[in-house]
């Protein structure tokens, strides 16, 4: 199994009236193109990206050994977020310096946000509202990948199970 990330600061910056902007930091598994874990912060730091990582593991309590896949993004090379990968068994991957094929699912998965959500909300309450109904309902839950076979990542997830067992 492999999870994998990428940098906020380049990515999703949603404007949140005059208060600037929203980062929004994601884990995806790259089996089911499932988000595991997401944190929003108006402050790109690493307690933003230690908090997604957190309910990655709270969701999916990963075996010791899932790769773990990152740019060399500060936030994800901070001590703090480190020791919560090493705490939980989870080996670190980095992506290469200005390689940016090694971040495409997840350029993708932003992309895809940024193209279907506005970039203008009234409040940092509407951002995260509008963020959980587009990444828990719609992308998890209902969101077709040709990755999956043209169904969702929960459905995918589903199948496989079933054929596992």
């Amino acid at each position: 199994m492999c999870w994998t990330v990428s940098s906020p600061r380049r990515r999703l910056g949603v404007l949140v009236g005059s208060s600037g902007k929203i980062y929004v930091a994601a884990i995806l598994d790259l089996f089911s193109r499932y988000v595991v874990g997401w944190a929003v912060s108006a402050v790109n730091d690493r307690h933003l990206t230690v908090r997604g990582l957190e309910l990655a593991i709270k969701r999916r309590c990963p075996q010791a050994g899932l790769l773990h896949h990152s740019d060399q993004c500060a936030t994800y090379a901070s001590e703090a977020y480190q020791r919560s990968l090493a705490t939980h068994g989870l080996t670190c991957s980095m992506s290469r310096r200005g390689n940016c094929y090694d971040d495409a699912v997840m350029e993708s998965f932003f992309s895809t946000i940024k193209f279907e959500l506005e970039e203008y909300f009234e409040s940092c309450g509407d951002t995260n509202m509008q963020l959980f109904d587009d990444i828990e309902v719609f992308d998890n839950q209902r969101r077709r990948h040709s990755n999956n076979g043209q169904i969702s990542p929960a459905a995918f997830e589903r199948q496989a199970a079933t054929e596992a067992a």
